[in-house]
């Protein structure tokens, strides 16, 4: 089975009655079986990403034959993305590989060099029909390494969003409207005027990035009022690494690797099960 990229995805999932699509962080191979799993019973396709630094560890040449595999022996619409990558080298790499959808992240640029950046990615994106996201604003926390305070926060404004999806034609735009990367332990506060007055502005499908702490209620509200890409990552990483640190607590060395890791995946399931029926 071919991978999809996000526009050829969004198509299939607002067939299947989704407004959005879940887009989860994969840590390591073992945890994607149970991302297949969360699929199949919500009879959602499936939006896998990957931070270049899993891509380092695992190879980018892998990830995609892995995740092809499942696709095609599940039965799962499935988009592979490379998520907030800076390094035109890495995106490069990335695509050649066979991913189908990469995240140009110049948010951290002056806007009009995050826009020639972008539309460079572009240029080379569209020979291999890949979508490409892009960033505007600063979104708080900490994702990969990478810590933006809480000071150096900026929320996207309606001129900008504007005026980047005009000069790029960028197929998602990720805009910093409230939410946190990493939240765990306490709740964003969506600008819910802001993303409605972006959406009217820019008929793009936007990316909410920093999705777990966001509530049930405001995560239907966002999926609502124009996001079409909602990005989870952390609340799946702490159930897993929790349930592995319960698993091996308890277990002895001789045990089966596999013991301490199918409860963790399991969690993980459910994790993205819950989510992805918020995207309805």
């Amino acid at each position: 089975m071919k991978l999809y990229n996000f526009n050829a995805l969004l198509d299939v999932a607002k067939a299947r009655g989704f407004k959005a699509i879940g887009s989860f962080n994969l840590h390591c191979l073992e945890m994607l079986p149970a991302y297949f799993r969360a699929a199949k019973e919500t009879h959602s396709p499936m939006m896998i990403q990957i931070s270049t630094g899993t891509a380092d560890y695992l190879g980018y040449k892998l990830l995609v034959d892995a995740v092809r595999s499942l696709a095609e022996s599940e039965d799962v619409p499935t988009c592979l993305h490379l998520d907030h990558c800076s390094e035109l080298t890495a995106i490069r790499t990335a695509i050649e590989a066979g991913f189908s959808s990469v995240m140009y992240d110049g948010s951290h640029l002056p806007m009009e060099e995050n826009i020639a950046n972008t539309r460079q990615v572009i240029d080379l994106a569209r020979q291999y029909n890949v979508s490409v996201e892009a960033e505007l604003g600063a979104i708080g926390g900490a994702e990969d390494g990478k810590q933006v305070a809480e000071e150096a926060i900026a929320f996207t404004t309606v001129e900008d969003a504007r005026h980047f999806v005009e000069q790029t034609g960028v197929d998602m735009l990720a805009v910093s409207v409230g939410t946190v990367h990493g939240l765990y332990t306490g709740k964003a506060h969506i600008q819910h005027q802001r993303l409605a007055e972006i959406t009217a502005a820019t008929h793009t499908p936007l990316v909410l990035h920093g999705g777990t702490g966001v509530s049930d209620e405001d995560m239907r509200r966002a999926v609502a009022g124009g996001i079409e890409k909602v990005n989870v990552g952390t609340e799946m990483n702490v159930q897993w690494v929790g349930r592995c640190k319960q698993a091996f607590e308890k277990g002895k060395v001789n045990d089966s690797v596999r013991k301490f890791l199918i409860p963790a995946n399991d969690a993980v399931t459910q994790v993205l099960t819950e989510k992805i029926n918020l995207f309805k």
